[in-house]
Parts: C-alpha cells; sequence; structure tokens
C-alpha cells in the first residue's frame, strides 16, 4: 500500500482518473433528468479534466506540489459548465494545501481534500445538498478520520471514495427531481469516478487507453490488403463551429462510413472516417460550422503503391498544420490595449444573435451556449481582445456563468460578469447601457437590475425520454420553457406558442422580440410572429432572425 505520493504518481493518478471519467461520460450525461438538450455533466468534466491530462503529459514533475499545481492551473483555464468549475475548484484547493509539499503523506492528502471543499463552496453563491459539493465534502471528511487511522494516501483514497458511494446513492432522496427520476447527482458521479481511477493508479493498475486515442486518425496502410479495405478514402478535417449540435452530424457519417472519430473543443471539431463519399461528408459538414482544413488520402491506392515496393504518397500531416496555426495563433494573442474605459463581450450561438450583441455595442462575441459551454480559458482569450479597461462579460447561460467568473483576476483587465442567463436577459443589460456613465458599479448595477426585468420563453426538443415535473416526456417532442421552467410539451409547435403567447397576455406585456433560429423557415418565423401579436394586440412585437441552434424559438417578454 502506497503511504505517501511524488509528482510522478500524481501525475499518474490524474491520468488515470481522466481516463476513468472519459470513458463513462455519456453514462454521466443519461443521468441528467431535465430532458432539454444542454452541456452535459459529463461531457464538461471529462473535457476539463483533458485539459490538466495534456499539461501533465508536457512534464516530468519533480515534486507533488509541481503536479498539483500544474493541474489546477490547466483545469482553470478548462473548465466549462458549472461542473467542470467546480471540479477545478476541488484542484486548485488541493494544490493549495499541498504548496511546497516534496510529497504527501495520507494526512496531507485528506488536508488538501478538505481545502479543495473550501475552495468550492466558497465559489458558489447557494450551495445546493445533494450534489458534487456534498458527496466531496463528506468524503473529504471521512478522508481525515481515515488518515488518523493509518497515515496512508491509498488508505485516504479508498475510504473517500467508500463514504463517497454512501452519500451518493443519499443524493436521490436529497433532491426531488432525481428522487422522482431515480438516479443519483451527475457530478457526484463523475468526482468519484475520477478518485477512483486515482485509487486505480495507486494500486498499480494499468491504465486503459482512451478509445478514441485508440482510434487511428492516419491509416494504416501497411497493414492493410486491398481487399481489407471497405470504404476507400480516409478523410480527415476540421470545422469551426456554428453552435449547433453535431449529433445529427456524427449519425449521418456514421451512416456512410466506418472508423469514426469525432475530437471537439469549445471552437472547432475534427472528424476522421473512411467512406466512398468524402464530398458528401465535406458538404454536409458545413452545416454545422465553416469547413477549414481537410485531407482525402485514397487507401485503396497507397495499399496498392505499398504492395508494389514504394512509398505510399500522402497529403501533408494534418496535426503538424494545426501545431503551426495553434502556434502562430498563440504567438498573436496578446491582450488588446486599452482605448476606452468600458467594454462588452456577449456569449451566444447563431450570426443573427451575435449581430444583435454587436449593433447594441458588444465589441466581442463569444459563439457558444446551450450544448455549447466555452471554457474559462476560451473566454478569458476574447476578454484580452476587448480594447478596454474594464471588460462586462454577458455569459447569457446558467452554466456559463461560473466559467466566465473564473477570468476574474487571470487578466490585468477589471474583468466583470454581468450573471445573465439568458439571451433576452443580455439584450436588455446591453439596452440599459447608458453610454454617459463614468461609474462602472453604476453600469454593472443598471445591467443587471434590467436582465432581472425580463422574461425568457423558449421552444427547443427533448433530448431523452423523461418524466419530468409531471410531464411525461418523450425524446424529440417540442418543450416550451419558460424563465427556465418547463411550461409544456407538445408535438405541434404552433400549440407551444399558443400557450406563451396566452402568458405574454397575462402578464401584460408591453415589448415581446421573437429569435428564431436556424431550423425555422421565415414563413414560420412569421406565424410565430403573429401569435403574440394577435393575444397582445397593444405590445410592441418585434420578429428576429437569430440563427441559433438548439432553440426553434427564443422570445424576450418585457
Amino acid at each position: 500500500m502506497h503511504d505517501t505520493i511524488n509528482g510522478a504518481m500524481f501525475k499518474e493518478m490524474l491520468l488515470f482518473g481522466t481516463v476513468s471519467i472519459a470513458q463513462a461520460q455519456q453514462a454521466i450525461n443519461d443521468l441528467n433528468v431535465f430532458p432539454v438538450p444542454d452541456g452535459d455533466t459529463g461531457t464538461n468534466m471529462s473535457l476539463t479534466i483533458q485539459t490538466a491530462a495534456q499539461e501533465l503529459k508536457k512534464i516530468e514533475p519533480a515534486t507533488v506540489d509541481q503536479a498539483a499545481s500544474v493541474t489546477a492551473s490547466a483545469l482553470l483555464r478548462g473548465a466549462r459548465g458549472n461542473s467542470g468549475v467546480i471540479l477545478s475548484l476541488l484542484f486548485r484547493g488541493i494544490a493549495k494545501e499541498l504548496k511546497g509539499c516534496k510529497e504527501a503523506d495520507g494526512a496531507a492528502f485528506a488536508a488538501a481534500l478538505q481545502e479543495g471543499v473550501a475552495a468550492a463552496y466558497n465559489a458558489v453563491m447557494k450551495p445546493a445538498e445533494g450534489t458534487i459539493l456534498t458527496v466531496s465534502r463528506l468524503a473529504a471528511e471521512r478522508a481525515v478520520n481515515a488518515a488518523e487511522e493509518h497515515n496512508s494516501v491509498e488508505y485516504v483514497i479508498e475510504q473517500a471514495i467508500a463514504q463517497g458511494e454512501i452519500t451518493l446513492a443519499q443524493t436521490t432522496d436529497m433532491n426531488p427531481v432525481l428522487k422522482k427520476a431515480g438516479v443519483v447527482d451527475a457530478g457526484g458521479k463523475g468526482f468519484l469516478l475520477i478518485l477512483g481511477g486515482m485509487l486505480s493508479a495507486l494500486r498499480g493498475e494499468e491504465r486503459p487507453e482512451l478509445t478514441e486515442e485508440n482510434a487511428q486518425e492516419k491509416a494504416d496502410f501497411a497493414m492493410l490488403n486491398e481487399e481489407d479495405i471497405t470504404f476507400t478514402f480516409d478523410t480527415v478535417f476540421i470545422v469551426r463551429k456554428s453552435g449547433r449540435s453535431i449529433e445529427p452530424f456524427r449519425r449521418f457519417l456514421d451512416g456512410i462510413g466506418d472508423s469514426l472519430v469525432i475530437g471537439e473543443d469549445d471552437e472547432a471539431f475534427k472528424v476522421h472516417v473512411h467512406t466512398d463519399i468524402p464530398g458528401e461528408a465535406l458538404t454536409e459538414a458545413q452545416k454545422y460550422g465553416t469547413l477549414e482544413l481537410a485531407k482525402i488520402e485514397n487507401m485503396r491506392t497507397q495499399a496498392q503503391q505499398l504492395a508494389a515496393g514504394g512509398k505510399a504518397q500522402s497529403t501533408d500531416d494534418l496535426e503538424a498544420i494545426e501545431q503551426e496555426l495553434e502556434a502562430a495563433e498563440h504567438e498573436n494573442a496578446g491582450e488588446a490595449e486599452p482605448e476606452k474605459d468600458f467594454g462588452f463581450l456577449a456569449v451566444c450561438a447563431g450570426e443573427g444573435l451575435a449581430n444583435v450583441f454587436t449593433d447594441l455595442g458588444a465589441d466581442g462575441v463569444i459563439s457558444g451556449g446551450q450544448t455549447m459551454n466555452p471554457s474559462t480559458e476560451s473566454i478569458l482569450k476574447e476578454i484580452k481582445k476587448v480594447p478596454a479597461h474594464t471588460v462586462f462579460v454577458l455569459p447569457n447561460n446558467k452554466n456559463i456563468i461560473m466559467a466566465a467568473q473564473q477570468c476574474i483576476g487571470l487578466t490585468e483587465k477589471t474583468v466583470v460578469v454581468i450573471p445573465t442567463a439568458s439571451i433576452p436577459q443580455g439584450v436588455s443589460a446591453m439596452m440599459a447601457v447608458d453610454p454617459d456613465m463614468i461609474d462602472a458599479d453604476a453600469i454593472a448595477k443598471a445591467m443587471t437590475d434590467a436582465a432581472q426585468c425580463v422574461s425568457t420563453a423558449q421552444i427547443t426538443y427533448a433530448a431523452r425520454n423523461s418524466d419530468f415535473d409531471g410531464f411525461d416526456i418523450h425524446e424529440g417532442d417540442y418543450l416550451a420553457l419558460l424563465d427556465g421552467k418547463l411550461l409544456g410539451t407538445d408535438r405541434d409547435v404552433s400549440a407551444l406558442l399558443d400557450e406563451l403567447s396566452d402568458e405574454a397576455a397575462s402578464r401584460e406585456a408591453e415589448f415581446i422580440t421573437v429569435f428564431y433560429g436556424e431550423d425555422v423557415n421565415e414563413e414560420d418565423a412569421h406565424k410565430a410572429c403573429d401569435a403574440f401579436t394577435r393575444k397582445c394586440p397593444d405590445a410592441e412585437v418585434n420578429l428576429i432572425c437569430g440563427g441559433q441552434p438548439v432553440y426553434y424559438y427564443i422570445i424576450s417578454i418585457e
């Protein structure tokens, strides 16, 4: 049993934990009970911790302090979604407690777990029980007691996990929504999977490789006979995201080829597929963003060239091109010199919505939102580009607020996060800005107050079957939301628009703006607008093409 750990061991523990949650990320996503498509917990936690794994792979940490510090720094910048931010905070506290330590024993590691929990609780304004916070807190408390019984890191983690599993099972009863669905908290489950991987590393178990890492992005033609090749073209390409969910594209690609691997980050996704119709794959890809790089290699001719004793011709290595582009981008990523006192940055998905924010005075727009939560690093990069001393950030999604708040203190600019949870809140906040204001606090108050005065209605689709809040929901049903709460579900969008327009009428709405999404044609959009005009004859009703994914309609009601 390992009583102490050093830097190299911490690195291996983190790498093992990364694989553990990556392999189970879909299972964790499936624990999310709210049927609306969102940035799922498993995906957010997995992508967050992968940023730390990537940094640790570049070094051989001499001390546990160094390993923990590199981990915390990477997680801070890579954090996405609330679950990813909380995970980063847990490891930030661990790094703080292990500062200056060459090695850590059981007591030190237990104290580090407790410091991590404290950091997470301090950052959450209204901590909710029955979440990752509860699981990590009680696991850390057990870790401290375990260290007194046997001062061994391995024993401490083992006991922390045991208590964590007990607490995780109890989260079902702590939260009425979880209880009704009969599931445990997704974030707590993810945290225990990471701890489980760390324990497996200490026990000397062989770390499995991630499936996507095992999948070859470049065909090994030397291993192929021509008769073994099912599809002719080895196709790899990169698409800059538009914000639309790529799940339909994944299904399309799976139907036209094999050996499919899709990797993605905040801004782009990369596809590897074997297919006979690469042109159709590239054409379809452009529905989901801007095609940036592509390579297509004929595996049959490659195999023939090798069989004849020659050297297979190939396109330039795509990874090398990516690395050059990333290096160039990094080199040019300095902070913009302030040219004014105040600047504004908004998060949204959809060209029309982006234009709305820029027309209202936003200096920059980050592509992101539901199903695509940008990381802290992505937000920070855009903050640095704003040529202002103080930058006001509008997350426009409740699952992005915490990631945006982590940017505070990471730049010389003053960062003020206005906690907007929807596009209409962000638009109202921008409209409240008086260009003659010279006080940042006054601007923040005006924006925050304005955001609270607008109601947000949305129509989307059910991403999964669910029995939620009295509704029997089936995957693919249309859902109407009002201020984040489920108002109704139907197979007919017009029925839901009628419900929402009735709500607007009951609230005596004076201003209504209907933003229609990328999957709505103009004719249907005008019909939706007419529904509100009929029910609210005295209101000013506007129709704007938002071009947003996921939501067919986003409706501002004031």
